[in-house]
């Protein structure tokens, strides 16, 4: 028999080797059954976020699993405020429903006579569908079209027709009056309803021109006119005269050269000036336009289609555009009820869809861009609409991947989550709302908005283009919320 002093030291020695063994084998020779997961840093806590960005106001948001449903955070989720662009994403919903993802805007030509031996014996009318996207490219291509189809010559008038749509004067009557972003909205619609002023000084005095360039063409228009005013302020003042848009600037606000889009307030004798010096360029001379109110009835000649719905959203959500949001909305509606009375009108017949298809209770929209600020959305319904639509994931696959920036404001990639999403700013409003899928793939449907109203009331309708302050806030609004995605998807991987 082996002494026991002697089992007692083999049994150590076998213990002791089995050990370096063990420490010698590579790190995944006998793997536990269960991994063992790294301790993970708690998720920052929210309180100290929000003290961090010091912005005042009111701040909401909710997150909710888009699996479950379930609310995971919430702070003042069920107060309405001002969704700004995030509206947008309602409105691409709402429209994508209604329309049809390959729905398209038409733009025609059409005849009240006929045409023989290249004589049009009656009216030509430029009529517009809505289309929010045509370009001065696409007029000239029409005008084209219309000269090769063997028309020279027309005995009647030129008439342009917006009636498709209710004309809106200004989306938000809280902007200044040279916002580029704040246009009128109509059944035609050129260049996003802007007008290009360009200024070079010359000697004591500056040369200007008004414009509707697009990328191969630059009519000069004469319906918008500017003068250079002796004085430092306003910036810039407006007069919408019977058929014109008057214009001044100060002249001490030039410098030596520069140029900027300015929106346009008649937007049918807009479009048509240009088409008639795009038609003038093809050899056919027409009569100056004139507006009509009765939708035309005679022969399509020229008939432009824009690009499908879904591609003209993904654009609208990218670039924030207002004259498209709200052009897409009314259509929407004039397909579900009939033209609508008003863009308002419009955006209470989206409210009341928001509230039959999403359960959005709070929700009261005055227009389909978000530029309007009596506009109010709670959070948790804002959040919950995302979720809905993101089961089968149309509105996901047209947003855009939200970036991330680091202090200095440059891009910060990141791999380990994914967030789309539609940002929205009006001064002093921030807001942003759509789809974070955390590191461990769990998909959250988002929102939040940070809105200090009583600062935004004090700047609204000033004639500024960035009043004091509102730069820094916005900065500090976008930190702010970047943070609270991190977070969130720290804590709820």
């Amino acid at each position: 028999m082996v002494p026991q002093k002697m089992l007692q030291r083999r049994r150590l020695l076998n213990l002791l080797m089995g050990g370096a063994a063990m420490m010698a084998m590579p790190a995944c020779a006998n793997a536990p059954e269960r991994s063992i997961r790294p301790t993970l840093k708690p998720a920052p806590p929210v309180e100290g976020i929000v003290a961090r960005s010091a912005l005042g106001g009111e701040l909401a948001f909710a997150v909710i699993d888009i699996q479950s449903g379930n609310l995971l955070e919430g702070q003042g989720a069920n107060t309405a405020l001002p969704p700004a662009s995030v509206a947008k994403a309602m409105t691409a919903l709402y429209a994508l429903e209604a329309l049809g993802a390959g729905y398209q805007f038409r733009t025609r030509l059409v005849a009240t006579g006929p045409v023989s031996d290249g004589v049009l014996r009656g009216d030509l009318v430029l009529a517009g569908g809505g289309d929010p996207t045509l370009d001065t490219d696409m007029l000239a291509a029409m005008a084209a079209e219309l000269v090769r189809g063997g028309v020279r010559q027309i005995t009647g008038r030129f008439l342009v027709w917006g009636g498709a749509l209710p004309f809106v004067e200004a989306i938000a009557d809280d902007q200044s009056v040279q916002a580029g972003y704040n246009p009128s909205v109509s059944g035609l619609n050129l260049n996003y309803n802007r007008v290009h002023f360009e200024w070079r000084r010359a000697g004591s005095d500056y040369t200007i021109s008004m414009d509707a360039r697009s990328n191969r063409h630059r009519p000069v228009v004469s319906m918008a006119q500017m003068q250079v005013a002796n004085r430092s302020s306003p910036l810039y003042t407006y007069r919408r005269a019977a058929a014109q848009d008057q214009w001044s600037v100060a002249r001490s606000a030039l410098g030596n050269t520069g140029s900027r889009w300015l929106p346009v307030r008649h937007p049918e004798l807009y479009a048509g000036e240009v088409f008639r010096g795009l038609a003038q360029v093809q050899g056919l001379a027409l009569p100056a336009p004139e507006i009509t109110r009765s939708a035309p009835v005679g022969q399509d000649l020229v008939t432009h289609r824009s690009e499908p719905l879904q591609a003209m959203l993904r654009d609208v959500l990218r670039f924030s555009t207002n004259l498209s949001a709200e052009a897409i909305g009314m259509t929407a509606s004039a397909v579900r009820h009939g033209r609508p009375a008003s863009l308002r009108a419009s955006a209470a017949q989206m409210s009341d869809w928001a509230r039959v298809r999403f359960g959005m209770s709070s929700t009261q929209m005055v227009d389909h861009s978000g530029l309007g600020a009596d506009s109010r959305v709670s959070m948790t319904d804002l959040a919950n609409m995302f979720r809905l639509s993101g089961q089968d994931g149309a509105l996901r696959a047209i947003l855009r991947e939200h970036p991330f920036r680091d202090g200095n404001g440059n891009l910060r990639p990141r791999t380990d989550m994914d967030v789309r999403a539609k940002t929205g700013t009006l001064y002093f409003v921030s807001a942003l709302g759509g789809y974070l899928r955390a590191p461990g793939g769990r998909d959250l449907a988002f929102a939040i908005c940070s809105a200090d109203l009583a600062r935004r009331a004090r700047v609204a309708g000033g004639q500024v283009d960035r009043p004091e302050g509102t730069a820094a806030w916005a900065q500090q609004a976008r930190q702010m919320k970047q943070e609270l995605l991190l977070r969130w998807a720290q804590a709820h991987s």
